[in-house]
């Protein structure tokens, strides 16, 4: 998998290649993504968070997979305890989900909301407080870093299942284009809010 070097640092261009990994669900190609993770000193607590959200847009199986990968092949043990998760937050969640997805989204959050709403109210709600709150606004990895990696993840899943499918998801995201260049090799082109990101490779 490669990435452009010149607009992604080691750290970061690491992180994303492990999220694709993530979401392509293939756990030999988890392990051999481990190693540049600790090689390149990518933070523990990037790492950590990545893997948590991944459960937003790779689900639960790919999510346990990678963390079992991530303590075994990294060898970094699970900590005792994780104030964030407790349920006692779920205000605070609520709050600064409103206030996440309103950064990300801009003039476009309240249509958002609504044509959430219209899908049904709890996907409203859970999206604001269990993805933007309790997930995507924990401390522990920028918000820049997890847009990165929730684009890398779209543009892997975007060539797994039916195009039509993630297209409106590609839309939310304000991604121009993705395309398959070769065998696992994809492109995401026009992504303004990443200062100067215009592609990101995943392949080999």
């Amino acid at each position: 998998m490669t990435a452009k070097q010149d607009n992604l640092d080691p750290q970061t261009r690491d992180l994303v290649r492990f999220a694709a990994a993530i979401a392509q669900g293939y756990e030999p190609e988890l392990r051999e993504r481990v190693g540049p993770l600790r090689s390149s000193q990518v933070p523990v607590s990037w790492v950590e968070e990545l893997i948590l959200q991944s459960v937003l847009m790779c689900g639960y199986p790919r999510a346990l997979v990678a963390f079992m990968v991530w303590r075994k092949f990294g060898a970094v043990p699970a900590p005792q305890d994780d104030p964030e998760a407790r349920y006692d937050n779920v205000a605070a969640w609520t709050a600064r989900g409103e206030e996440t997805c309103a950064l990300i989204y801009g003039d476009n959050y309240l249509k958002l909301r609504d044509s959430v709403r219209v899908l049904h109210p709890a996907l409203d709600g859970w999206m604001i407080t269990e993805g933007y709150g309790r997930t995507l606004a924990r401390p522990g990895l920028d918000l820049t870093r997890r847009e990165l990696c929730t684009v890398a993840q779209t543009a892997v899943l975007e060539t797994l299942v039916d195009h039509e499918a993630v297209e409106p998801v590609l839309a939310v995201l304000g991604i121009a284009s993705v395309h398959e260049e070769a065998d696992h090799c994809f492109v995401v082109e026009d992504r303004d809010r990443f200062e100067g990101v215009v592609e990101l490779r995943f392949g080999n």
